[in-house]
């Protein structure tokens, strides 16, 4: 439903993009990372034709963001990081505004009257826009975005600025909307990210450093975070035996009655696992667990946007 490739785009002097490729399959919600600057906002800007590139090509549902193969812009709804709207309207009056701007005709009542039940609207539509919360002013962005049925969503930081229930409000809205769209969203909040993603592009500088989901990402980075847990042994023995074994960068013991739980963190490339089952084996020690703890979104992100191998 996306496809881009080799996209470039400067201003001026300044690279914002540089050759980014990916595509994103139908129905597929996917995140979309980077510090700010990397270049996030122009490329979805791009994909919605408000830019155009500088080289590079990208299509949406098959067709040429150009416009040269017919109007890809009726296949997407886009939500800036600011909704824009008309304050001064009620809004029922702007989502009819945005039915008639589509082309709606006559079935612009009943697709106002569906996006707004969709985004819970009901109880404010006859209010001015101007009068709303930060998070009804996002659910009226999404409506305004969904009005004309669109097959792609890309979502430039829905929840910025709401507080935690508003966040949670437009996270389950944006759950249930991905049921038959495929998304693209921006967020700074990893946590969004994760809970509602299958997948994660990451950009860095105007470039595609990361394109995955989040359990190949997390059992990528470097280094490895294990957990073990064991019986029959003593903190301080479990502390110092770990520890010793090559490749091991650092060792965190809790005891917990007759258990240790112990999380390994080894050095990149280390494969420390066999060695740590034969000293628990020598050490007389039963071995109950020895696991990969994927590292979480955070960590991943970090690593790729920090300069860190």
């Amino acid at each position: 439903m996306i496809r881009v490739s080799g996209l470039t785009k400067f201003y001026g002097a300044l690279r914002a993009v540089h050759d980014v490729s990916f595509e994103i399959r139908r129905g597929e919600v996917v995140g979309f990372l980077g510090p700010n600057g990397a270049g996030k906002s122009t490329t979805m800007r791009i994909l919605t034709g408000f830019l155009a590139p500088t080289a590079g090509k990208a299509w949406v549902a098959d067709l040429p963001v150009d416009g040269s193969r017919g109007d890809f812009r009726r296949q997407v709804g886009y939500l800036p990081e600011s909704a824009p709207s008309y304050p001064e309207m009620t809004v029922d009056r702007y989502l009819r505004f945005v039915a008639q701007i589509h082309g709606l005709g006559r079935d612009g009542r009943a697709r106002v009257g569906d996006a707004m039940e969709r985004c819970g609207l009901g109880p404010v539509s006859t209010r001015r826009i101007e009068s709303l919360s930060k998070g009804f002013t996002q659910r009226v962005g999404l409506a305004a975005a969904i009005v004309h049925r669109p097959d792609v969503l890309i979502l430039d930081e829905p929840t910025s600025g709401l507080d935690p229930n508003q966040m949670a409000e437009i996270q389950a809205l944006i759950r249930d909307l991905s049921g038959d769209r495929t998304i693209l969203l921006s967020s700074h909040i990893l946590p969004e990210v994760q809970a509602i993603a299958s997948r994660v592009l990451i950009l860095n500088d105007g470039e595609l450093v990361a394109d995955g989901t989040l359990e190949a990402l997390g059992a990528g980075v470097a280094g490895q975070r294990l957990v073990v847990r064991l019986m029959g042994a003593e903190a301080s023995a479990v502390e110092t035996t770990l520890t010793a074994i090559d490749g091991v960068a650092g060792v965190e013991v809790r005891v917990d009655g007759a258990q240790c739980s112990v999380v390994v963190l080894t050095e990149a490339e280390a494969d420390v696992r066999a060695t740590i089952a034969r000293a628990v084996v020598s050490a007389g020690w039963s071995l109950l667990e020895l696991r990969v703890a994927h590292a979480d979104l955070e960590t991943v992100f970090r690593r790729l946007t920090e300069g860190a191998p």
